[in-house]
């Protein structure tokens, strides 16, 4: 997950990295499927590593996807769309963002599921669920991956 703008100046080649490591590890990426931001970044990313890409649009037009989407979700449900990016996602990962990215974060923790930001600050709010073990800062990508595949190994167990 992550802004549909680049917040920082790195979160391009970031998201698309991240992309690619999802790619080369056999896993799916899923985002919100527009052609711009971390959406974008991440699809190409995967796209271009062999991976498997789903996108969820908040449109009821296909043709708003990413060209780097394989699977693209049309939903015509706009923002609302974003239940359906956290809840069919085994990770949660986020990347900086705005109120769009920081929904997603909330939904996520609202439904339990674990989430790891990626070089991403979203302030104090958070560390209540950073002590429950819910909430992960990572800045790496190696640190990144190691986490994913112990979540993954563990059911989310840690």
């Amino acid at each position: 997950m992550g802004g549909s703008k680049f917040v920082n100046p790195d979160d391009e080649k970031y998201a698309y990295l991240i992309g690619k490591m999802i790619a080369k590890e056999g896993w799916v990426l899923l985002n919100g499927g527009r052609p711009s931001g971390v959406m974008e970044s991440s699809a190409k990313g995967a796209k271009e590593n062999g991976g498997i890409t789903v996108g969820i649009l908040p449109t009821d037009q296909s043709d708003w996807a990413s060209p780097y989407i394989d699977i693209p979700i049309v939903t015509g449900m706009g923002f609302a769309r974003n239940v359906i990016n956290i809840l069919s996602s085994d990770i949660i990962v986020a990347l900086p963002g705005s109120a769009g990215t920081i929904s997603e974060i909330a939904l996520a923790l609202n439904h339990g599921k674990k989430v790891i930001l990626f070089r991403f600050d979203v302030g104090l709010w958070i560390k209540d669920y950073q002590d429950r073990g819910q909430v992960f800062f990572v800045d790496k990508l190696e640190q990144l991956r190691k986490l994913m595949r112990k979540m993954l190994n563990n059911h989310f167990h840690l």
